[in-house]
């Protein structure tokens, strides 16, 4: 089983502003005379995207590269929400009712439901956890009859007497055929192997 835990890293967004200011200098350029393969060398860009960006231009001038604002389809969330979602997970799981403190998909599924009245599919849970830089953890194992007491034991009385045991006093080989045996016998006189007279 996985479940989730804040860890912080970096996320990358795209420069929007970035990205008008290219296309308005290819419109600069279109307007100079430029060709579009000219265009697309001069500000690295791909001659498909220049190519559109010149269609654009054509047809409605500056007006027409200008940045659409964001890409892709509008969260179902706001930012206030996620920020509410974020606060309930930091609570952990036992506040929401769980048995256990730990956060999988589904759980943290219902706690948004709970919380937004959103319903989201516990696969595409991972998808806003990411964006709450929250990140698969795999929590450590430990067998349910563990006494720590015993553990205890084994490692300060146990453990010593099985290790001074396990080599023994005695100096050993690693292989498995004795230094007399027919087997480890030398076929040959030190030196290159296998060469052949020429013939």
């Amino acid at each position: 089983m996985s479940c989730w835990a804040m860890v912080a890293h970096g996320k990358q967004s795209r420069d929007f502003a970035g990205l008008e200011r290219r296309r308005k200098q290819a419109a600069y350029l279109f307007a100079k005379g430029e060709t579009q393969a000219s265009v697309a060398r001069q500000l690295k860009a791909s001659r498909q995207s220049v190519s559109r960006w010149h269609r654009q231009w054509k047809s409605a001038g500056m007006a027409g590269l200008r940045a659409a604002g964001r890409a892709g389809r509008k969260p179902r969330l706001s930012a206030r929400q996620l920020g509410r979602v974020d606060a309930a997970l930091r609570q952990g799981a036992r506040q929401h009712g769980f048995s256990a403190d730990l956060w999988t998909l589904p759980r943290v599924a219902t706690v948004i439901e709970r919380i937004t009245g959103e319903r989201f599919h516990p696969g595409h849970v991972w998808k806003l956890l990411g964006s709450l830089d929250w990140s698969v953890q795999k929590p450590a194992q430990q067998a349910r009859e563990r006494s720590e007491e015993k553990v205890q034991y084994w490692v300060a009385v146990r453990w010593p007497a099985v290790k001074k045991t396990l080599g023994g006093s005695k100096p050993g080989s690693t292989s498995r055929t004795s230094r007399v045996s027919p087997n480890n016998l030398r076929s040959g006189p030190p030196g290159p192997r296998g060469v052949k007279p020429r013939s």
